[in-house]
């Protein structure tokens, strides 16, 4: 999709940002389908002929909220992982980080998951560019040698698969944190797969002489 505009004044601006967030409540409670210009703007407290100054449709408005999502959760996940000693330990930060942005953004999380049906071109990219930096900081630390070898994109890939759901069952469907035996459960999982051979990392059976695992 080509890009908006880009208001030129801090007054534009703050409209602009009132109009998203009008959005993004109104697509969270309500749905994109069900959800009209003319009820963005009313919540905005705007008139609805300003919606068109910063976007061209609904639309618009959606994708430029999915990918707010993607920088919001990324910048969030960088600043809570700054810290960690090592890559299981940036796991564990980043994933109740993860946990806690689903909490409290519950709206901007279901805007994501209805883009697939707007927008997939979108919905693709947000997560992509979570997977391509996901997977750069992988490969760095299997460059230090605090993770199992192996496709780096793969190891990304599934690390989100399990936080995505991880925040759809609790953040979003029960509107709560997942309780603590849950997650140090997930932590556990995670370090035995990452963990470098060696380290008491799970390993594939073994195959018999008759072409059976052991």
């Amino acid at each position: 999709m080509s890009e908006l505009p880009v208001p030129s004044t801090a007054r534009g601006e703050a409209t602009r940002r009132r109009l998203l967030e009008a959005a993004e409540a109104e697509f969270g409670e309500n749905g994109y389908a069900a959800t009209s210009v003319a009820a963005i703007t009313r919540r905005a407290g705007v008139a609805q002929g300003t919606f068109y100054l910063y976007f061209r449709s609904k639309k618009d408005a959606l994708v430029e909220l999915v990918r707010h999502m993607g920088r919001s959760l990324r910048a969030a996940l960088s600043e809570a992982t700054q810290g960690a000693a090592d890559r299981l330990e940036a796991e564990r930060l980043g994933f109740r980080a993860f946990v806690a942005f689903s909490l409290r953004h519950q709206n901007l999380y279901k805007v994501v998951m209805e883009s697939q049906f707007v927008e997939e071109s979108a919905y693709r990219e947000y997560y992509q560019t979570l997977a391509d930096a996901y997977a750069a900081n992988i490969a760095r630390a299997q460059g230090r040698g605090e993770v199992r070898a192996g496709d780096p994109a793969a190891l990304a890939w599934a690390l989100m698969g399990v936080a995505h759901f991880l925040g759809l069952r609790f953040p979003i469907w029960e509107r709560r944190p997942p309780p603590d035996e849950v997650m140090e459960t997930v932590f556990a999982f995670i370090s035995a797969g990452l963990a470098p051979e060696g380290d008491g990392a799970a390993r594939p059976p073994s195959p018999r002489p008759d072409g059976e695992a052991s």
